[in-house]
This record gives structure tokens, C-alpha cells and sequence, in this order.
């Protein structure tokens, strides 16, 4: 009520002056939701402008989770850097990593061997699998469908398991390294990959099952927050948005990196831009993400004992060097015996370590196809042994700026399932 309406009434005054109020149907309020509220994946803050339960306005607000996870990489050596970037999404960490990776390999002029592509196509699967579970759970228990999300965790879990066993983290693992990964795969790492595989073939059906022909659920999500191809383009939309509007943009179809030519998998596509059209998409790319699992341990099978690092002394450390090609060897005798033997071999160990390795002057920007849509990395080289300066395109700022687009003009009841079909992980878009 505006300040000059406001009145020391009581009783019948009150009821009077409500109901006139009501009856012009002329004021609006200005809810504040977030940045604590459960439903806004994270620490947003939106502000809303409201017509009873129509949304007039809507005006996000981010930064609270920023970190300065950009300017304190410029502090660091480009291996460190892999560390505080895979902390930026935590939901797709991997896929940052890979991102950063790929950006530092292509400034060294350098490929990672085979062995060590088919091992980040596999982390980043399982991980897009991970995502795609608390996308499509977390978004379903905002309608009330708590079975949704039970299901979704429970398979999440395994994915976070065996990514543990691989890489010793269940999350922020900095794994992927500059020229490779950080280790091979543990002795039963195929069969937990054959299991994994086996395991989301039996449960993902479930999740569609429950949701896929739900008249409550469609209800809730079929002409919800559209948002069609031309929208799309002029924000900047990619990922599940962008293809659920019919537009087949997957990088890794149309610009692939890591081998992903080599495996065969659909870019999926939907013919509704809601949020029904979103998540019918996440679900199928899970599918198609358990499709290509099952090529990568032909893979594995095929090339076991091949290097997982560039045999580079100057990028590999010298402990990684002892060990051979089937990943055999003992690196801490390695370092015994320079310790002891050789001066020159200690001083170069220390100095790979401690200082890192040099980058040749230069910048560049890589891309890869995360969950949520396009994540790039643009990092400049001054020749040093630290980034000059390393900023992450994370899909999720991007999609920031397309909230008002699909929230306003329609209800209230509307704008929770309208932001968990972009699925912004506000770690990424404040980093």
C-alpha cells in the first residue's frame, strides 16, 4: 500500500478500504525471493514484481557466492589452476576441468595420448549422468514429486562413488591435468564401469515412468517459461534449452574434442521450448550418455597399458616419469635416488613442482558441451608459469540474463519450475 493510503484505522474502516483496494485491482507488490529460498539451486536472489499472481518483472541478483576463483588462478601454475576451476560448478566439476585442460594443451601446441581422452570422456559422462540426476530430481521435488528425487540421489550416489574410486575425490577432483589425467584406472575399474553401465540401463526408465505420462507433471511443466530457437539465440541459451527448441547444437557433435567423433550418440532434440521440452531432453541425454559408457570400456579394453600423460619432462613431473607406460614403476624410488645421486635431477624436480612448467605467449578459447549447455574457457599466457588471466563462459551466467524472458507474464506458481529447467548452479555463475 503506498505510504500516502496508509491509515490508523481499524474494523470496518480496514475491511473498507481492503476491499476498494481489491476491487481496483491496481497495486502491485515486490516479493523478494531468495537468496535463501530451498528452490533457487543455490544462493540467488530474485526479485519479483507481482499482479496478484501474475509475474510483472522479475530481476535476478547474483554475486553471493563469489569466490574469486578467476583472479586467484592468476596466482597460481597452471597445474594448480586445475584445483581452484573444478570448484567453480561443483555439480559438473569435471567439465571444467576438462575445459581449462584442453585451453592449456592447445597453447602448448600438445595432444593428450588416447588412453588419457577415452578416461575424460568417461568422467565426463558419468558426471553429466551426476548433473543430469540433480537436475531432473531436485527440479521434480519442487512440484512434489518426491519419488522423482529419492530416485534421481539414489543413482547419483553411484556415480559420485565410482568417480571416488577413480580419482580418489567424489567431487572438485581435479583429475583431468594438463596433458593427460592425474592416474590410470584402479585395478577393478572396468567392472565398476560395467556396473555402472548395467545399474543406469535397470533405474533410469524408472525416473520416466514416473514423470513422462504424469498428467500432474506435464500439467505443471508443458507450456511453462517457453522459450523458442529465436530467444534462444539473441540470449545466449544453449544446452537442454536451446535443444529442446528443435536445434540440434551439441559440441560435441558439431565440434568435437577428447575423440567424441569416434563414439556414436544422438544430439537430442525436442519439439516443445518449456520446461517439459527440458526435461524430456535431460532424461534421453542420460541415455545417450550410458550409450557412450559402454563404448568407452571397449576402449579401455583396446588400449590398456597405453600412457595416460604426455612423456614430456617438462610438463610431466619426474615422480610421474619413473613410472612406465603400463603405469608400473615405483615413483617414490624415483625420488629416493635423485635425491641421493643427482643434484642437477633434484634442482629440475623441485623446480617442475614448485615453479611449474612455461606456457608459450599467447591466448585462446576452447569450448566444451557441459550439462547445463556451452562452457568455454577463454585463458591468455604471458609466457610465464601462471595464467595472465583465465575467465570461464559458464551457460549458467548466460542463462541468467533469459530468466526475465521466461518468467514474466506468467504465474507466480510458475517461477520455481521455470528456473530449475535451466539448472543454474550458482557456484559456476558467480565464481
Amino acid at each position: 500500500m503506498p505510504a500516502d493510503h496508509v491509515y490508523m484505522t481499524q474494523g470496518s474502516d480496514w475491511d473498507e478500504i481492503v476491499s476498494e483496494q481489491a476491487e481496483r485491482s491496481d497495486e502491485t507488490i515486490v516479493v523478494n525471493f531468495g537468496p535463501h529460498h530451498p528452490s533457487t539451486h543455490g544462493v540467488l536472489r530474485m526479485v519479483l514484481e507481482l499482479d496478484g499472481e501474475t509475474v510483472l518483472s522479475v530481476r535476478p541478483g547474483i554475486g553471493f557466492l563469489h569466490t574469486g576463483i578467476e583472479k586467484n588462478m592468476e596466482y597460481r601454475t597452471w597445474t594448480q589452476g586445475v584445483a581452484y576451476v573444478t570448484r567453480a560448478n561443483y555439480v559438473a566439476s569435471i567439465f571444467n576441468e576438462a575445459v581449462y585442460c584442453l585451453g592449456v594443451e592447445k597453447l602448448l601446441g600438445i595432444q593428450a595420448p588416447e588412453r588419457a581422452d577415452i578416461l575424460r570422456v568417461m568422467v565426463m559422462e558419468v558426471n553429466r549422468l551426476g548433473s543430469h540426476l540433480v537436475a531432473v530430481g531436485t527440479g521434480g521435488l519442487e512440484l512434489g514429486a518426491s519419488s522423482v528425487a529419492e530416485v534421481c540421489l539414489r543413482e547419483r550416489e553411484i556415480c559420485l562413488e565410482f568417480l571416488q574410486a577413480v580419482t580418489g575425490l567424489r567431487m572438485n577432483n581435479a583429475y583431468i591435468r594438463p596433458g593427460g589425467v592425474a592416474v590410470d584406472m584402479p585395478d577393478d575399474g572396468l567392472d565398476r564401469l560395467r556396473a555402472l553401465v548395467t545399474r543406469m540401463e535397470k533405474y533410469l526408465p524408472e525416473v520416466a515412468g514416473f514423470c513422462n505420462a504424469n498428467p500432474v507433471f506435464k500439467a505443471r511443466m508443458q507450456e511453462v517459461a517457453t522459450l523458442d530457437l529465436s530467444a534462444c539465440m539473441a540470449l545466449g541459451v544453449t544446452g537442454p534449452s536451446l535443444r529442446a527448441a528443435g536445434y540440434p547444437w551439441d559440441l560435441r557433435k558439431t565440434q568435437p574434442y577428447c575423440g567424441y567423433e569416434n563414439y556414436e550418440f544422438d544430439a537430442v532434440t525436442w519439439d516443445t521450448p518449456d520446461c517439459y521440452g527440458r526435461f524430456r531432453v535431460r532424461l534421453e541425454e542420460m541415455n545417450q550418455s550410458v550409450r557412450i559408457l559402454r563404448q568407452v570400456i571397449d576402449k579401455l579394453e583396446a588400449t590398456n597399458g597405453q600412457p595416460v600423460m604426455v612423456e614430456d619432462p617438462h610438463i610431466k613431473w619426474p615422480a610421474q616419469l619413473a613410472l612406465g607406460p603400463d603405469g608400473q614403476g615405483n615413483s617414490h624410488e624415483h625420488i629416493k635416488h635423485i635425491m641421493g645421486e643427482s643434484m642437477e635431477a633434484l634442482i629440475h624436480h623441485f623446480k617442475i613442482v614448485t615453479e611449474g612448467f612455461k606456457v608459450p605467449p599467447g591466448q585462446v578459447y576452447t569450448a566444451v558441451e557441459a550439462p547445463g549447455g556451452e562452457l568455454a574457457m577463454h585463458l591468455v599466457s604471458d609466457g610465464g608459469t601462471r595464467p595472465f588471466r583465465a575467465h570461464l563462459r559458464d551457460p549458467g551466467f548466460n542463462h541468467m540474463q533469459a530468466i526475465p524472458a521466461l518468467m514474466e507474464g506468467g504465474m507466480l506458481s510458475d517461477v520455481i519450475p521455470a528456473l530449475a529447467s535451466i539448472d543454474p548452479v550458482m557456484g559456476g555463475v558467480d565464481r
